[in-house]
């Protein structure tokens, strides 16, 4: 499917950096309107004392406010395995429509079993109030989004170009920090490798803003770049590297990597589109299942 890019409409996006997971999240803007978006919004999880914290989304809603902006949408680009999703707590201070991939269903139809979830927990993804398919747009005031299915890293994943700014989630990182893993349940580097280049075939001059960042080198933090620094620069797929190169650097690199330390919290909550489990008496709960990752 070809996409029509416009770069003539450049969103103003700002980043909200969470130093927990080393996610960035976004506030979209259209140009010289009041209508935004946010992309991939945090809530903050300490283990230790099993407590959630708002610092992350408070701050993405205080510049909101400040700004006098309209939440249209809270756009999840997959199902997080690294931090949990601030989703919901900020759809009830200013409304959006929470939307995440249609291939969320496969994720929920796993983890549901994984987690042992009973009948009550919904794997169609209706806990979202949008699931996009591939090539789906919407708009945001008078810009429109277009929703790119992107499987590799999660089955769910989809990247999302708003005007000449592109939001790639995890399929990409930084051209010195290169892609993604791809051994997660569903995940697969031959198809993570076809997404990358599904991302690199637009427009040399699209802005790519990534979701996660962790300084390689000790560098600054940070997360944009271009179609054309990735295809030129990137350490797993630049310089024209073959799909097979890739898919066995991939699955040699992923095979020396820890399981996120969020991965059991970040899931149970980020299927259900933020919402965190409750036992029957109303509380929240989390469930943490042995030997099963």
């Amino acid at each position: 499917m070809e996409l029509e890019i416009d770069l003539s409409t450049r969103p103003e996006v700002t980043p909200f950096f969470d130093p927990q997971s080393n996610t960035i999240s976004y506030v979209v803007r259209e140009p010289g309107g009041p209508a935004c978006a946010i992309i991939d919004p945090v809530m903050e999880f300490d283990p230790a004392a099993g407590r959630l914290t708002y610092d992350s989304a408070d701050q993405m809603i205080a510049f909101i406010r400040e700004h006098g902006l309209r939440l249209d949408w809270i756009i999840e680009t997959h199902v997080h395995a690294d931090h949990l999703s601030g989703a919901p707590y900020i759809q009830e201070q200013l409304g959006g429509k929470i939307g995440i991939g249609e291939h969320v269903q496969e994720v929920q139809d796993v983890f549901g079993k994984i987690f042992n979830e009973g009948t009550e927990f919904q794997r169609d993804g209706s806990q979202f109030d949008k699931l996009f398919s591939d090539g789906d747009s919407y708009t945001v005031g008078g810009m429109v989004g277009h929703a790119l299915h992107t499987p590799g890293h999660t089955p769910a994943c989809m990247v999302h170009v708003i005007g000449d700014a592109c939001f790639v989630g995890d399929t990409l990182f930084m051209p010195d920090g290169g892609s993604a893993r791809a051994d997660f349940p569903g995940g697969d580097a031959g198809q993570l490798y076809d997404s990358i280049q599904r991302v690199l075939s637009l427009p040399d001059a699209t802005r790519l803003f990534i979701c996660h960042d962790y300084g390689p080198g000790g560098r600054a933090i940070s997360w944009e770049t271009t179609v054309a620094a990735q295809k030129a620069e990137n350490i797993h797929v630049g310089g024209g590297k073959t799909r097979e190169e890739f898919v066995a650097f991939r699955t040699a690199r992923d095979a020396e990597l820890k399981v996120p330390s969020l991965i059991l919290p970040s899931l149970q909550v980020n299927m259900r589109a933020g919402d965190v489990p409750e036992d029957e008496d109303g509380n929240m709960v989390l469930k943490m299942p042995l030997n099963k990752l």
